[in-house]
């Protein structure tokens, strides 16, 4: 009984020197709060960037990138991506992850063309997409600051209409189709994103349109139907009897054609420069 005392008193008084000394609660101190995943995450931490090299990627990024990913990396009206939430972003350090999806793209029907830039410029990118990110608050909220205001109005409307004639006219119709398109949509920025993704549907990939797709199974032995997914590994097409069949790809096995309607657009896509797209949308705003 006395040795079971001495044992009790002994537990009191230890968790009692305890209890006095907060610093033996912990054995890790916390890291470093602050904006930014990268000063909580310190794997992820990187030294800013050149401030050259981030104004040339600002430039860049307003070409290729702002339509779909956001003037504030926090995705645009094609639907690309937020960047701020992207692991591919937070896990970059000096373009190595996102240099080669802007050189590459994304595979796939319309989901990411590559983009017509050298690899110098691909990383100045990258070094814009950390300058913006490295201001990120919590949660993926924008950058701080007032709102962005765009004025996209500043091409050459005759200019813009010279290149429509050249190179949109076999499908569209300034009298047709889009006839009154500067007056449906009166905000300049909406309808220069609208006509660079086809309406939109660029950013859907197969989804929302018709694509019609042949598979050579076998010489002489073809199927024909509606593709309903595409990837490096297979392909889905759906038969006229509603049916549908999965194809497994082997490199250029089995032979698949696809006929996609908006393959002009995809095709134009990574051609159009920044004077091109400010022309052609000064144009458009004309067609009341």
């Amino acid at each position: 009984m006395r040795l079971a005392r001495r044992y009790s008193a002994a537990a009191v008084l230890f968790v009692l020197a305890v209890a006095a000394r907060p610093w033996a609660q912990t054995s890790t101190p916390r890291p470093p709060q602050g904006r930014g995943g990268g000063q909580s995450f310190p794997a992820q931490q990187r030294p800013p960037g050149d401030p050259a090299v981030i104004a040339r990627g600002s430039g860049l990024y307003g070409v290729y990138c702002r339509a779909c990913h956001g003037v504030d990396l926090r995705g645009g009206d094609q639907g690309g991506p937020n960047l701020l939430r992207s692991d591919t972003v937070l896990n970059d350090q000096a373009g190595e992850l996102i240099a080669p999806i802007v050189l590459k793209g994304r595979q796939g029907v319309g989901i990411m063309p590559p983009t017509p830039v050298t690899p110098d410029d691909a990383r100045a990118i990258a070094e814009y997409i950390h300058s913006v990110a490295a201001t990120m608050r919590g949660q993926g909220n924008p950058p701080a600051g007032p709102p962005v205001v765009l004025n996209v109005l500043v091409g050459d409307s005759a200019a813009g209409q010279a290149y429509f004639n050249a190179k949109c006219a076999t499908c569209h119709s300034a009298t047709g189709d889009l006839r009154g398109i500067g007056g449906r949509m009166s905000d300049p920025t909406t309808l220069q994103n609208h006509w660079i993704s086809a309406g939109g549907g660029l950013s859907r990939g197969v989804r929302g349109r018709a694509v019609a797709a042949t598979v050579t199974v076998a010489p002489g032995q073809k199927l024909e139907g509606t593709l309903v997914r595409i990837d490096d590994f297979h392909v889905v097409i759906e038969l006229p009897d509603g049916t549908q069949r999965t194809f497994r790809r082997d490199g250029g096995n089995p032979v698949v054609e696809l006929r996609d309607p908006l393959e002009p657009h995809r095709k134009l896509l990574p051609t159009y420069t920044d004077k091109d797209i400010h022309n052609v949308t000064a144009y458009l705003v004309t067609l009341k």
